[in-house]
Parts: C-alpha cells; structure tokens; sequence
C-alpha cells in the first residue's frame, strides 16, 4: 500500500447522496442527450446516467437552463463537465447541482483534437494540480459528488520517465487529496495526436490489469472500470476487481442489454420489461416533448437499437428513420413501428 493510499483513507467524504455505482452508462457525446437517458431509465431502474459532457463555459455564459434540462424519471443522473478553469468549473457545478443533478463528473478522458485544443479532456491528466484544483473549487460549492473520468495514461506522455502505472497512480493521488474519492477509469491510453475519438476506443490496447491496481494502492477510493465492456458475464467479471462497470457504445446500440444486467446482478426478482411496452412508454414521453415545440426524428433515433439482434430490426430501423423524417411526424409512428417487429 503507497504512502497516498494511507493518507486518502482519512478524507473526510463530504457528501450527501449515496449512488449504486455498479452499473452505469457513458458520457457519449451526440448520444446520451435526455431523450436517450430516458429511454434507457425505462430499461433500468438503478444504472447510474451520465449526460453528454457539457462544457463549463456553455453553462456559466449559454442557456443553461436548456443545456441542463432533464426529466426527474432520469434519477440517478450525473452531470459531465468539461473545462479546466477552477472558478468557472466551480460556477457550472453550482448550476448543475441547482438543476438537480446527483452528480458532478470533469472530464479527463476525451482525447478529440477539439477537446484538447479548449485545454480539457485527456490531456488534463498531464496537468494533475489543475484538475485537484478544479475538484477542490467544485466540491467546496455542491454537496453532490464531484467525481472524475479519465485513462490509464496519455501518450506523448509529460512525465516520460515514468512507467503507465506510475504516472495514473499519482495523477489519481493528487487528485485524490483535492476530495475526489471516485474515479471513473478507461482502461486504454488515449493517443493525443494522430488518431479520431472512435480510433482512441479502438486502437489502444484494454489493460484492465492496470487500472485494477488502483483498487489495491487506493482502497479508501472507489473505481469504475470504463473500455470494452459489453456483457452481463463481462460486468459480472469486472465486479470481482472494481466497485462498478460503466458500459459505452453497447448500451446505445443494444439498450436492452441494461434490463439483463439490472436482472442478473442487482435485482434478481425484478421481471424484463417488455420491449412493447418501453415503445408504448417511450412513445408517450414523446408526445410530450413534441407538444413541447421538439422534433420526434431526434428522440426515435435513440431507440433504433431496442430490438437489436431479433428478426425485422432492419426494417424496424428503416421505417423508424423515413416516417420520423416527415414534416408532421409524431408519437404514432412508434406504435406503428411495432406491427413489424411483434
């Protein structure tokens, strides 16, 4: 056990919210908007939800009562921060905090050209003390959790000379002395320059080893296993060495999956939903938001993926895709949608 490990068993843990960190979903930008937290609320009762990251600057300056707008269906929902400055982080969780979030989360693990150019994401690891900072000026105004996402490391790395671990490990105890006691941890190395966001989720190899040592050299600190994670055996597994599996792209494109594991590992008692029945709930949440000025075409995307896998969903997909397009399309082209695939 390092030095760090034993200091951090004594942080004091302001907080007033408890969250089942077991099973949660990705921050995915263009995906996890509030239609897509709501749907996938109806395929779980406890994952935890991230919204995409917001950045601090479109909070504190933009229409950030639109930007934070949320359901209260969506709890337990976490708020994704990006930004690097410490005020103006702590002025965005402020308001996050305000709008009802459970969660303030900065984000340390987006490794896109346009991330790093505004000096947030990724390439915040190489800065530990700015971003212990920008914990510290967040957790001294929200009662929330402030947590923290990031990757076992950064390449070109600014400390070199050290080895991967070495470098995650003290950049999560610097971090951890400013108040953060979760982390939320990718298992890949994001590759600043040369490669697209998508190629940084594919490219660089998956070391859960690595990312597990923090478990032992942090035991007062919470870890969430991020990269890869696809199936109820693969969380099952992850559960053995991390206090919860946060799954990305699989939840988006097969939500369903997000029933099976609430199913298997937190309440096996709980009956599955029926796929028609989250398209009749779905389609009554639409209706809503239509009646509210917005289009169904950018809320029916997010449920394309429902009946992944089964017979028709090709032209599920399809009908879903031209009938949302029309100019007066609403919530019946869902229940439409049902003959092809029931």
């Amino acid at each position: 056990m390092t030095e760090n490990a034993i200091k951090l068993g004594t942080l004091d843990g302001k907080r007033s919210v408890s969250l089942d960190r077991r099973i949660s979903v990705a921050p995915m930008m263009d995906y996890t908007d509030r239609h897509c937290r709501y749907l996938l609320r109806l395929l779980s009762p406890s994952a935890l939800l991230y919204t995409e990251m917001i950045t601090s600057a479109a909070i504190v300056r933009g229409n950030a009562t639109r930007l934070l707008a949320f359901d209260p269906a969506e709890h337990p929902v976490a708020l994704q921060l990006g930004g690097s400055d410490p005020r103006e982080l702590a002025d965005a969780a402020k308001v996050g905090a305000d709008a009802g979030y459970d969660e303030i989360n900065l984000n340390c693990g987006c490794p896109s050209d346009r991330v790093k150019s505004g000096r947030f994401g990724a390439c915040l690891m190489g800065e530990a003390s700015l971003v212990a900072d920008g914990v510290a000026a967040m957790r001294d105004v929200v009662d929330i959790p402030v947590t923290v996402k990031c990757r076992i490391g950064i390449d070109p790395s600014p400390s070199p000379q050290m080895d991967e671990y070495e470098f995650l490990r003290d950049f999560v105890g610097t971090v951890a002395r400013a108040g953060c006691d979760t982390f939320v941890v990718h298992a890949r190395r994001a590759i600043l320059n040369g490669l697209s966001p998508k190629e940084n989720r594919e490219i660089p190899p998956l070391r859960y080893d690595i990312a597990a040592r923090l478990c032992g050299d942090f035991p007062a600190l919470t870890f969430v296993v991020n990269g890869g994670v696809r199936t109820v055996e693969e969380v099952r597994s992850h559960l053995e060495n991390f206090d919860g599996a946060m799954l990305g792209r699989e939840a988006y494109h097969n939500p369903y999956v997000l029933a099976h594991l609430h199913q298997a590992l937190i309440d096996p008692s709980w009956s599955l939903p029926s796929r028609e029945a989250v398209v009749e709930q779905y389609a009554t949440y639409c209706g809503a938001r239509i009646a509210e000025g917005q289009r169904l075409r950018t809320m029916v995307r997010h449920i394309q993926g429902l009946y992944a896998g089964l017979p028709n969903v090709r032209a599920w997909r399809r009908f879903l895709s031209e009938q949302s397009a029309q100019p007066a399309a609403n919530a019946d082209v869902l229940i439409e949608a049902l003959r092809i695939v029931v």
